[in-house]
């Protein structure tokens, strides 16, 4: 059992009864998790929650923030890259014609970054952003690299980093879960990339729609068959079966007690989900700061602002995909590269609004938000000349609030922006950073499963120290 969850879990025993009791003891057990993930974190927290803004697909690096000048002054040059799919497929580096982006670059805000024409919207907060221009990982297909975005592996089945962060701060409500996932795709690891694995199932995200569909809701949330007193009564008789289970079987009780964990916050969710869920509530205003008063730009801006809602109201790690269920997915432009404007357009306005908001709002001092794809793309051209492949070798991601340092720029990838050369940040790397800032140790926060001590980061994962404020 890892550490903290332990150590909350024995926090609860002795100040109240424990889990697996009637419904009025869940909800007072759930409703001191946070305090008690507060009691025992392993160092002082400079954030309480994560927003994910996943890019899925791969965004290109040297097309937004990774502003390389010598791609256009040598475009169209034919040059030998070390290719990791070339590399994978036939052991040999392979010759590429440089390709440079269709965009122009400018410089923004007092830290002079450099940003493409895609974002000019994101390109307005640059002195809010922590550039991590040196970013490489695992896997050069979008499955693999998907998965061990999320989770820490390329093909073992491993929960994901929105169920660890659950798991070991549990949630700030005691009336929605911990962790959501906004609109995931059904490919590229689907739902392992919200997924508990091994960890107990509570700690699951909870899906809100769908990649595909515009409406924003949580599955069999509403039940009109029966009345609210009905469904009560039946909450209360599966309490006391839940209860007569547990004294019957004492070496299964953490599954019953996560199974009644699970009713009882299915049960308030049903009372208190559809008013965080309901972004009717928001004033013109914020409709039009999110872009959901253009077309464009609806549909991402309805999951950023619930994103911020969510925030709002206690959850802890929330996970925002772009994408769709295509073999291709979104970003992931092999012959398009252009193509790569409209996906910009449908997200830079959206995730401005949710910057700016959060920052008015007070909430971006303990939110960190994270921006990024699975991997990069390449600087040389592919299909036609007119796409750019999968880069793990060297890509672009950002951060912002949670005490991440503003308007800097850590790492660098080389001269065309294919690989990371100094400041170079792992996946695993990022991982141990962001539960680092949640007063968490990654070497730490453990959990065990067929006889072995399993954590996010496997036995890896250094703190980037340089990028904390």
């Amino acid at each position: 059992m890892a550490e903290i969850a332990t150590l909350r879990r024995q926090w609860l025993q002795h100040s109240a009864c424990g889990f697996g009791m009637l419904a009025a003891t869940s909800m007072m057990s759930r409703a001191g998790a946070s305090l008690a993930a507060e009691n025992t974190l392993h160092h002082f927290p400079r954030a309480k929650r994560i927003i994910f803004l996943f890019m899925q697909g791969g965004v290109s690096q040297v097309d937004s923030f990774d502003y390389k000048p010598l791609l256009k002054k040598r475009h169209g040059e034919k040059l030998t890259f070390d290719d990791a799919r070339q590399l994978a497929k036939t052991g040999m580096r392979t010759e590429h014609h440089l390709m440079k982006s269709p965009w122009e670059f400018r410089q923004y805000g007092q830290s002079g970054q450099w940003v493409s024409d895609l974002f000019p919207e994101v390109a307005a907060h640059v002195d809010d952003l922590c550039m991590l221009h040196g970013m490489h990982t695992e896997g050069v297909a979008h499955g693999p690299a998907t998965l061990f975005l999320h989770c820490g592996a390329t093909n073992f089945i491993r929960p994901s980093i929105g169920s660890w962060v659950y798991y070991g701060l549990g949630s700030e409500s005691a009336n929605l879960p911990g962790f959501v996932s906004i609109a995931p795709s059904i490919g590229n690891g689907g739902a392992r990339n919200y997924g508990n694995a091994f960890l107990p199932p509570q700690y699951q995200g909870t899906k809100v729609g769908s990649i595909t569909a515009s409406e924003l809701t949580i599955e069999n949330l509403d039940r009109h068959d029966i009345s609210r007193q009905a469904q009560s009564q039946q909450i209360d008789f599966l309490n006391q079966l839940n209860r007569l289970q547990l004294e019957r079987r004492i070496a299964a009780a953490p599954e019953l007690e996560a199974a009644l964990e699970s009713h009882e916050l299915a049960w308030r969710m049903q009372q208190f989900a559809p008013e965080t869920l309901d972004l009717n509530q928001e004033s013109a205003r914020t409709l039009h700061l999110y872009g959901i008063d253009d077309p464009q730009t609806r549909t991402y801006g309805q999951r950023c602002l619930l994103a911020r809602r969510l925030c709002e109201a206690g959850v802890r790690f929330i996970q925002v995909t772009y994408g769709d269920n295509s073999a291709n997915p979104a970003w992931d432009q092999h012959s398009n590269i252009p193509k790569h404007a409209a996906h910009a357009a449908a997200v830079d306005k959206p995730i401005s609004g949710l910057l700016t908001d959060l920052k008015q709002r007070g909430l971006l001092e303990d939110t960190i938000v994270w921006w990024g794809s699975e991997f990069g793309r390449t600087p040389y051209s592919q299909d036609n000349g007119t796409g750019r492949d999968h880069n793990p070798q060297g890509f672009t991601v950002w951060l912002a609030g949670g005490g991440f340092k503003p308007a800097y720029r850590h790492g660098e990838t080389d001269e065309f922006g294919f690989q990371g050369i100094s400041g170079r940040v792992h996946m695993h790397d990022l991982h141990a950073t962001l539960l680092h800032q949640l007063g968490i140790d990654h070497k730490r926060l453990v959990f065990e499963h067929a006889g072995r001590q399993f954590r996010l980061t496997d036995v890896h994962g250094q703190i980037v120290r340089e990028i904390i404020a």
